[in-house]
């Protein structure tokens, strides 16, 4: 979903090291705005489930949490949007 550059194949020579740090080096931003929305959506479901549902069953927690998938790429399609028509 980010905007990363394409990053080259690897050399048969190339450590490992070297490989995930071409690779973080590529995807910096990504990856720091998927963590961001990950520890964001976590702990508000968290907060939700201790709080407001705290007599709801365990698996009312396990939608929300799942209900990320959707919000993450809708959240990030509506800013590409919104970007867009600037």
């Amino acid at each position: 979903m980010t905007d990363a550059d394409q990053i080259d194949e690897s050399d048969a020579d190339e450590s490992l090291a070297d490989r995930v740090r071409s690779h973080v080096e590529g995807n910096r931003t990504g990856m720091i705005q998927d963590l961001a929305f990950a520890i964001a959506w976590v702990t508000i479901v968290s907060l939700l489930y201790d709080f407001l549902f705290f007599a709801s069953p365990q698996w009312v927690l396990y939608m929300f949490m799942l209900a990320g998938i959707p919000a993450y790429f809708g959240f990030f399609i509506s800013l590409k949007m919104a970007r867009a028509q600037q």
